[in-house]
């Protein structure tokens, strides 16, 4: 079992991610539901982070994720919104709605309820992209508590971004 990241390592992390935004004079934008801002707060903790942060949007609700991220109604109806499908759409839709160039899109279970046989609590979707580019998106099952299950999203969605920068 992984250990949980702490604030420093995250904040490490987000350091590490802004740096290189900088230096390729990239901006980033964040689509969020089960985390719930926590991507963009650790990125925004940041000293200069207005000089590659663009934006954030929180779409908890289905309605949100349609309205925010352009996300379509027939994806949710049949895949739901931990999904594959999903997270592609929020992460595309992100880029279309913002300056950035670069995105980040988590979709998830924290739990302690909200979770089936097929997607138990712990199950998460991100997806990462870059404009004009691939998009690539990964599902995982973290464990531990609420807390514990977003704290390894958001790690685990700022080590993915490091990696596509």
């Amino acid at each position: 079992m992984a250990t949980t990241p702490d604030d420093l390592e995250l904040e490490r992390l987000a350091t590490r991610i802004g740096e290189r935004l900088r230096a390729a004079r990239d901006r980033v934008v964040t689509a969020e539901s089960c985390t719930g801002g926590w991507i963009a707060k650790a990125m925004t903790g940041v000293a200069g982070s207005s000089d590659w942060f663009d934006s954030g949007m929180v779409a908890y609700s289905y309605e949100a994720k349609q309205a925010l991220l352009g996300v379509r109604p027939q994806t949710l109806e049949s895949q739901g919104a931990v999904s594959r499908e999903t997270v592609i759409e929020m992460v595309s839709g992100a880029l279309v709605h913002s300056g950035a160039s670069v995105a980040v899109a988590v979709t998830g279970i924290a739990g302690p309820g909200g979770g089936s046989a097929d997607k138990p609590v712990g199950t998460v979707w991100i997806g990462w992209k870059r404009r004009g580019g691939y998009t690539h998106a990964e599902r995982f099952h973290f464990d531990g508590d609420r807390d514990a299950v977003r704290r390894q999203t958001v790690a685990r969605a700022l080590e993915g971004l490091e990696a596509l920068l």
